[in-house]
């Protein structure tokens, strides 16, 4: 069973919930850009969290159906499109063989996740299938490919209509207000590179990819210098360079970096982050403390299982 690749998005690839355990060995996450979208997706389709999914980034996309089965697209910044007919984002939905599936770029976000049941099938490296092309762990998806994915476990068309209301997504947003847990070296940043940090907006650079976000607004300095011993980073952290111009870690991040670390984003606004635009979002940064940043995922994670199911018949027999 397979999905056919008819019009390659500008950046293509199939991820999973990532790749733990490596870090120490310089080997990055990698895993989905927006987590809620693609654990969602996963979800639609009664898939477990650490099944694979297309991860579609920047630019439309179009496929062949080779088989009848279930699907859901979670995201932001695309429409959806089967056969011509629109569906909805963050819903179920059962495509037959033959059908075409597009997915358009629109305004609003940058990446969308495909999500079969049963999953896709691809080659796995240490335990995970994401994609990670910089270290020769597979690489994007283009035209012509075929997409392999697992029979499902479970007669399926009864999930169709399922869906993950607006309440229960996160609320993206063109402008975005990211809570940021102060790093290990906030002390050393100037009191008016502090004061900048939390009270002033930063735009996203074109100058940006899976494995960082550059940012552009006021300069941070520190007092000490913005040269350190290289040490670990982690997904979310946002490092200073020389140049005082913000750098958020992406799941494709480097593992060790020298640079000042002023703030950690709180995991359950990294997709409010990751869907912004380069060169029309712009982000400000909000203080918060670990215990309310805990409260924020399990919130979220909560809000991912709280699925509806509206008038199914009309996504199964058209």
């Amino acid at each position: 069973m397979t999905l056919l690749v008819e019009q390659q998005a500008l950046i293509m690839s199939v991820q999973d919930d990532g790749r733990a355990g490596f870090l120490r060995f310089g080997l990055p996450e990698s895993g989905p850009m927006d987590w809620w979208a693609c654990r969602a997706a996963n979800r639609l389709v009664d898939n477990a969290p650490d099944f694979a999914e297309l991860e579609i980034g920047f630019s439309s996309a179009g496929f062949r159906i080779e088989k009848d089965s279930i699907f859901a697209v979670c995201g932001a910044g695309f429409r959806v499109f089967l056969n011509d007919k629109k569906l909805p984002l963050w819903m179920t939905f059962l495509a037959r063989k033959g059908d075409r599936l597009f997915l358009e770029k629109c305004p609003g976000g940058s990446w969308v996740y495909l999500a079969v049941s049963g999953g896709f099938k691809s080659d796995s490296w240490m335990g995970s299938r994401s994609v990670y092309p910089k270290a020769g762990l597979g690489r994007l998806v283009v035209e012509g490919d075929r997409m392999p994915f697992a029979e499902a476990a479970v007669e399926s068309r009864r999930l169709a209509g399922r869906s993950c209301s607006k309440a229960n997504q996160p609320a993206y947003a063109e402008d975005v207000l990211i809570r940021v847990i102060p790093g290990p070296h906030y002390a050393r940043f100037t009191p008016e590179s502090k004061m900048a940090f939390w009270n002033r907006p930063y735009s996203i650079t074109s100058r940006s990819d899976r494995m960082g976000y550059r940012l552009e607004g006021t300069k941070l300095s520190c007092q000490k210098g913005s040269d350190l011993i290289s040490q670990g980073m982690v997904l979310g952290e946002i490092q200073v360079p020389p140049d005082g111009q913000p750098i958020v870690m992406m799941p494709d991040h480097p593992t060790t970096g020298g640079y000042p670390s002023i703030g950690v984003i709180c995991r359950a606004d990294l997709p409010l982050i990751a869907q912004a635009q380069p060169g029309l979002s712009s982000v400000q940064f909000e203080l918060i403390n670990v215990n309310d940043a805990q409260m924020k995922l399990s919130d979220a994670l909560y809000r991912i299982d709280r699925l509806e199911k509206p008038e199914e018949e009309q996504w199964m027999n058209f």
